[in-house]
């Protein structure tokens, strides 16, 4: 439609050009055969200004251009009223769109409905408002808005305002009220509220106790009064309060000490909480302790009830038991007995062999001393008998069994000397007393 609209003007446009051409060129033909007939005489052909066909074309282009004018287009984001040269503004909005007017008569004013701000003080980027380029956002001053309170102390105000125009209403908007809307109507109204609302409070309550209560009276306010203006108000922020500089240290030192004072309740609330869960586990404990005695004593009850019950099978039982180990006793006495008797039998026929044995061992002991000594006996005889036929062998005797440290020394065998004589006479005792031992036997 908006191609259409502007097809439809470079037409008529186009169509009063070439009249105007047409109708410019014809006099200009004009002016040249005057001049030609001024020098040449009556010769020349008269020239035709086109006048009715010039007319034609430029009362045929404004068709095109009319119909074009009837077209308005709203754009997105917008609304529109029409408003007549006759009858005023008419009732009924133009959304975004094509929409069809009486050319040359009404007119359509357009209004932007998408959300706009109203905001005092400085922004959350730390810039004024009164230093933004966007002209959406319209600002009382670059300083927060000033209010008095209940004691007469001045408050700066930080508000945001955010609201829309309502797009019903357009057409109300436009014939009653000022424009534009957002610098003469919503600034105002908003000031005046919040200098309406504040004064019945404290500058205490307005900064910390009844926040959010003065903030909902003033929004509400606030959306009533520009509700009647055709003003949909959608949030009030009351983003910051700047207080006097002398009340602010008096209240920050009141609310340390109140700060103060609810931390110490806190703390005794603790504590008597404390005391309160000692005092519970306590009566726990005891309680706990009174359960546990009579589960014990149950158990007690149970135990010795279980025991009294078991001795019924355990009497007969021990009974059997004690006549069964009288009887093992018995057994064992017995098979004692007999084994006593039984190693006595052993021991006597162990004594009896051990006496047989020694007299057996007596027997051939005394054999062999008696074989022994007449072995002895034979040999002492023939020793005899060889040293009798031989009498030097007595000295050589004596000599081998003497200590290999003395030097033997060859003596005649006629006696002159004492020491033969002396062993002599000493080895001739020795074999008598032999004789004389071996003669009873």
């Amino acid at each position: 439609m908006l191609t259409l609209k502007y097809l439809l003007m470079t037409g008529g446009v186009g169509m009063m050009v070439a009249a105007v051409c047409i109708l410019a060129y014809d006099l200009y033909r004009e002016v040249l055969y005057r001049r030609a007939l001024a020098t040449m005489g009556n010769t020349a052909t008269v020239p035709v200004v086109r006048w009715r066909t010039s007319l034609a074309l430029a009362m045929l282009a404004w068709g095109p251009l009319l119909i074009a004018f009837s077209v308005v287009v709203v754009p997105s984001g917008m609304a529109g009223v029409r408003v007549s040269q006759m009858s005023g503004t008419i009732a009924g909005t133009l959304y975004p769109g094509a929409h069809l007017v009486v050319p040359l008569v009404e007119d359509v004013a357009l209004f932007d409905t998408r959300d706009q701000i109203f905001t005092t003080g400085m922004s959350e980027d730390g810039k004024t408002e009164s230093t933004k380029a966007s002209t959406k956002i319209p600002a009382l001053n670059a300083q927060p808005l000033n209010v008095q309170a209940k004691e007469g102390l001045t408050l700066g105000l930080a508000i945001t305002v955010r609201y829309r125009l309502d797009a019903k209403r357009l057409d109300y908007i436009e014939g009653h009220l000022p424009r534009p809307v957002e610098k003469e109507i919503v600034p105002p109204t908003v000031a005046s509220v919040w200098r309406e609302v504040v004064p019945n409070y404290t500058v205490r309550d307005v900064f910390s106790a009844k926040r959010e209560e003065v903030r909902q009276k003033a929004a509400a306010l606030i959306t009533q009064r520009l509700a009647a203006d055709g003003i949909v108000v959608k949030e009030v922020m009351l983003r910051d309060i700047q207080l006097p500089p002398e009340y602010a240290e008096g209240l920050q030192a009141y609310l340390l000490k109140e700060q103060e004072n609810d931390r110490m309740s806190v703390e005794t609330e603790l504590k008597s909480k404390e005391v309160r869960i000692a005092e519970l586990e306590a009566e726990a404990m005891k309680a706990r302790q009174v359960k546990q005695a009579e589960g014990e004593a149950r158990v007690h009850v149970l135990r010795a009830k279980s025991e009294s019950d078991a001795m019924k099978y355990t009497l007969p039982l021990k009974q059997k038991q004690i006549e069964q180990s009288r009887l093992e006793a018995q057994a064992r006495k017995e098979a004692t007995i007999q084994n006593a008797e039984g190693d006595a039998q052993a021991k006597l026929i162990d004594s009896k062999a051990e006496g047989e044995r020694r007299k057996l061992l007596a027997n051939a002991e005394a054999d062999r001393i008696r074989v022994t000594a007449e072995a002895d006996a034979e040999r002492m005889q023939s020793e005899a008998a060889v040293l009798k036929n031989n009498p030097l062998l007595i000295n050589k005797i004596v000599a081998e069994r003497l200590s290999d440290k003395l030097q033997i020394m060859m003596v005649p065998a006629d006696g002159k000397f004492f020491f033969a004589n002396d062993v002599l006479r000493g080895m001739s005792m020795a074999n008598q007393s032999a004789q004389a031992e071996q003669q009873p036997r």
